[in-house]
């Protein structure tokens, strides 16, 4: 029987249960309170980046209207300028192109870029059709004419040029 005794498992400590209890209880306090303050952190993080996000997009606003402040203050300086006579015109037509070149030059540099229509092949991407003629002088869906300039900007399509398309005669 001795060997029976030595054998039984004895039943466990209630005092070591309950250390043991303590300690799972504490970790599972730190391991919550880590849980909650990676929360905490990640919706800063969220709020930081959002706020980041929206400062750079009104700095990015803020550095184009920069770069056209100098066409601005053309178009004020010409307007204040006194009516042309018939003698100054051809100056104030210069004048005028001047201010559109350097308008144009600023808007090319903040990434504005010309879409190439006038004899090229319609494409629905990049043109808008307002106008169909029958004619045998260019291939069909060749654009003629442009109405209104279309434009990508860095690569994206801003606005598709409005165009007058050819199209083959048809048989009478």
């Amino acid at each position: 029987m001795s060997d029976q005794t030595t054998t039984e498992t004895q039943a466990p400590d209630p005092g070591e249960l309950q250390k043991e209890l303590d300690q799972l209880a504490g970790e599972k306090a730190e391991l919550q309170d880590r849980v909650l303050r990676a929360q905490a952190e990640f919706q800063n993080f969220k709020k930081r980046v959002e706020r980041e996000r929206s400062e750079m997009f009104e700095y990015a606003s803020m550095e184009a209207v920069r770069a056209l402040l100098p066409v601005l203050d053309d178009f004020e300086r010409s307007l204040k300028a006194e009516s042309p006579d018939e003698e100054h015109v051809k100056e104030y037509v210069k004048g005028m192109a001047l201010i559109y070149q350097r308008f144009y030059e600023g808007l090319k540099k903040l990434g504005l870029e010309p879409i190439v229509s006038i004899g090229q092949a319609f494409d629905p991407h990049v043109h808008h059709a307002v106008d169909m003629v029958e004619t045998e002088e260019a291939p069909p869906d060749t654009v003629l004419e442009e109405f209104q300039r279309g434009y990508n900007f860095k690569g994206r399509m801003l606005r598709p040029a409005m165009v007058k398309v050819a199209v083959q005669p048809q048989a009478k």
